[in-house]
């Protein structure tokens, strides 16, 4: 019989044993924009939200560390010739943290749930292209007649309304993620506390300490367990950007997932690169009332566009948080030609711009003797001002004069959405999918909820409407590309600037690629002294 010396002894030893044990555990202490609302992936809509739930979960096709669509829960996938079936093959090693394998039943599941009026889906559109889901989420089917089905544990078929040759890519949103059926059913909305939940991602949910941290460690029975180098995962929400800066410099964080912009000069001096700022999916613009009379001529449009210095702005107004755009759809989007178009002048001086501008403007009859009137919109913010005032300063030589319309943010876009006694108004648009369709599309002349300048071009219309019936995505890249030729042309908006992403990164975390989603799961990465 054991003597309680030699019981203690085995249980000192296990104790340490434990204690060494976490010590030598890779531990990641990652900044993330603010503490989460909920963990229902079903009911989520922030950034900081979907930055959690990559973590915990794997879809049927995820994001690389680059933003590539890459296999996922699916392993492969086919598609009807019609582009209207999706036909998905399961891993036979996909499982949930519990153990059990994970099936097609779990899509069916979820993709059913987030339909369902009474889950409150914030994001349930994304998932509209899916054949009845807009029906159902409205109340006019049941959910068993959405277009998703379990042809067996490993086979899942998903049929859509209409062909959507972008829908890999509404797939990597979180949206798009599996829920463990039997967790859900079994603690309803408690399925998402760290007692309860069952992941099927790289990691699992260990702790949750509201404006502290959030604790993941890896998912032993993931599928690819043994490629995670990461061990453990602290997430710190930070919505003082300027904290995380602080604990980064301090050697406490390893990242920070966003930065103060009024401070990104000084950042770069004291941490060089460990300052990220590529470009992110969204671009800065001004939108043009095409139907007023003065902005009706396109001539004055791209005049107007012309002699802009959009490097100024973004460098001396936005810190260089901003980066000039000459082009309506952002750099490095997906399903796009290899050479997107630009403003044919983006490359000549702003000088020989200016001047060919003044050209233009005399031809549509202004000119300092003659000058335009333009009204400027925008939402309040000290940045808005600013570019506001400096573009009005660049206008002042064509013979333009601005007043300028300050609201808040509600009444701006609810002022540009309803009425048409605007001419010129700031605007912006981040993608909520990396396809140039979701940049063209706002100046179709349907699309009254985003088409600010009134845009009617029966021409482009049908360009847009090729591409959409275009299941060749390199050829369906080029009717895009033709579609935004036209768009620069003709000017409805005038591109300003691109959004970035503002990270910090240190040097001691490896795997970081910056990318145009700004998405970086945890799996891909790992951490040296």
């Amino acid at each position: 019989m054991m003597n309680k010396t030699m019981m203690r002894g085995l249980l000192a030893g296990a104790a340490f044993i434990a204690s060494v044990s976490a010590a030598s555990a890779v531990t990641y202490v990652r900044g993330n924009d603010s503490d989460p609302e909920t963990l229902d992936q079903h009911k989520t809509s922030t950034v900081s939200e979907a930055n959690l739930l990559r973590d915990l979960y794997e879809g049927l096709v995820i994001y690389d560390p680059e933003a590539n669509v890459i296999p996922g829960v699916a392993e492969s996938w086919e598609v009807s010739d019609d582009g209207t079936v999706y036909t998905f093959k399961l891993r036979a090693d996909a499982t949930w943290s519990n153990g059990d394998p994970v099936t097609a039943e779990d899509f069916v599941f979820s993709f059913q749930r987030i339909q369902k009026p009474e889950t409150g889906a914030k994001y349930a559109t994304i998932l509209y292209p899916i054949k009845n889901a807009e029906k159902i989420n409205k109340g006019e089917l049941e959910p068993g007649e959405l277009g998703v089905k379990a042809i067996d544990d490993r086979t899942l078929e998903i049929t859509l309304e209409q062909p959507t040759p972008y829908f890999l890519e509404l797939l990597t949103h979180q949206t798009g993620l599996p829920l463990n059926k039997a967790a859900v059913e079994e603690h309803g909305s408690d399925f998402v506390k760290p007692e309860n939940i069952v992941t099927n991602g790289a990691y699992t949910l260990v702790s949750i300490t509201p404006n502290d941290k959030i604790v993941m460690e890896k998912n032993e029975n993931f599928r690819e367990a043994d490629t995670v180098s990461i061990d453990r995962i602290e997430w710190i929400p930070f919505e003082d950007r300027a904290s995380c800066v602080r604990r980064f410099e301090a050697g406490e964080v390893h990242s920070c997932s966003d930065l103060p912009a009024e401070q990104l000069k000084s950042i770069r001096d004291r941490l060089g690169d460990q300052v990220r700022t590529p470009p992110y999916l969204g671009t800065y613009y001004y939108a043009l009332n095409t139907q007023n009379e003065a902005l009706s001529d396109a001539r004055v449009r791209q005049a107007l566009s012309m002699v802009i210095d959009r490097e100024f702005i973004g460098e001396e107004i936005w810190s260089g948080a901003m980066l000039p755009a000459y082009s309506q759809v952002p750099p490095g989007i997906g399903n796009y030609i290899d050479n997107p178009p630009q403003y044919e002048w983006a490359e000549e001086s702003l000088i020989d711009r200016e001047d060919k501008a003044i050209e233009l403007m005399t031809e549509a009859g202004y000119g300092p003797d003659k000058p335009l009137e333009l009204e400027l919109s925008y939402n309040s913010s000290e940045n808005h001002k600013n570019t506001a005032t400096a573009i009005a300063d660049m206008w002042s030589p064509l013979g333009v004069n601005v007043t300028f319309n300050v609201r808040d943010g509600s009444a701006h876009y609810a002022h540009l959405r309803d009425s048409d006694d605007y001419q010129v108004a700031r605007a912006g648009w981040i993608g909520d999918y990396s396809d140039p369709q979701n940049f063209l599309f706002l100046v179709e002349s349907d699309n009254t909820g985003f088409n600010y300048a009134k845009y009617k071009n029966p021409e482009y219309d049908a360009l847009m409407d090729k591409a959409a019936a275009e299941t060749d995505l390199e050829k369906r890249a080029e009717i895009l590309a033709e579609a935004e030729r036209m768009f620069l042309r003709d000017t409805p908006f005038i591109p300003l600037l691109f959004y970035s992403s503002l990270s910090l990164v240190s040097d001691k975390l490896q795997g970081w690629k910056d990318n145009i989603q700004n998405v970086h799961p945890t799996r891909f990465m790992s951490i040296s002294e």
